[in-house]
């Protein structure tokens, strides 16, 4: 594992399978940022700050590609959606304590009670929704973290709001923290994932596109980003 530095200086880790960036977060603790194709492209001052401040992985398979065109031959794909629960199940039998944020009450709770189900004799030491209004329910929510002490803490808000809640917490409690974006309404049936047929096709995106047209104009970049890569642009 190393990391590469890409032409408009949004920096990305290069893993090569779930077990060697959960070993990797689970020793350096830190917040772990999904990195995609419209990520890097997109890459504004504070998304860029954001990403390169922590630990920035290839979620997708344009960051997979660049990372390959920049030498990292063993580069793999690691779904945020998949590796939140990869890190529960291998840290679960350890003993290792949990903390969720985000997504509506209702979702968040069915969350809670799948997690049980699925895990048995996972540590759950507190949770809430995504909805936090004020400053001092913020703050109440970071006090309670450092309160728990949890070894792990999600946090599913979509970005940048998500990174910099889960920045503030780690100045206070040192963690695993990860962004999960809408990871928790995938898991409780709220919001359809792509089929297996498509995600292992690696064409995700497009089974979106096909179920939400409206997207055209936000993913149509991608289209040229495998050129750019070849061209080495990236």
């Amino acid at each position: 594992m190393y990391g590469v530095t890409f032409k408009n200086k949004v920096n990305c880790y290069s893993f090569s399978s779930f077990d060697e960036i959960i070993d990797y977060v689970s020793d350096k603790k830190g917040i772990l940022v999904a990195i995609n194709a419209e990520k890097i492209l997109h890459a504004t001052d504070q998304t860029r700050d954001i990403i390169n401040r922590n630990i920035g992985y290839s979620d997708g398979i344009g960051a997979v590609m660049a990372l390959k065109k920049h030498g990292c031959k063993d580069a793999v794909k690691i779904p945020g959606c998949e590796l939140w629960l990869k890190i529960v199940e291998k840290l679960v039998p350890q003993g290792k304590s949990f903390y969720l944020v985000g997504g509506k009450q209702e979702v968040i709770e069915k969350t809670i009670t799948r997690l049980k189900e699925d895990f048995k004799g996972i540590q759950i030491v507190g949770y809430r929704n995504g909805y936090i209004k004020t400053d001092k329910e913020k703050q109440d929510l970071i006090a309670d973290i450092v309160d728990k002490k949890p070894d792990v803490v999600f946090v599913a808000m979509g970005s940048p709001k998500q990174e910099l809640l889960m920045e503030e917490m780690n100045k206070r409690h040192r963690a695993i923290y990860q962004g999960l974006g809408g990871s928790f309404d995938v898991y409780t049936g709220h919001v359809e994932r792509a089929p297996k047929w498509w995600v292992e096709h690696n064409l995700e995106f497009a089974y979106r596109l096909v179920k939400q047209p409206s997207r055209i104009k936000r993913q149509i970049h991608l289209i040229r980003f495998p050129v750019m890569v070849k061209l080495g642009l990236i």
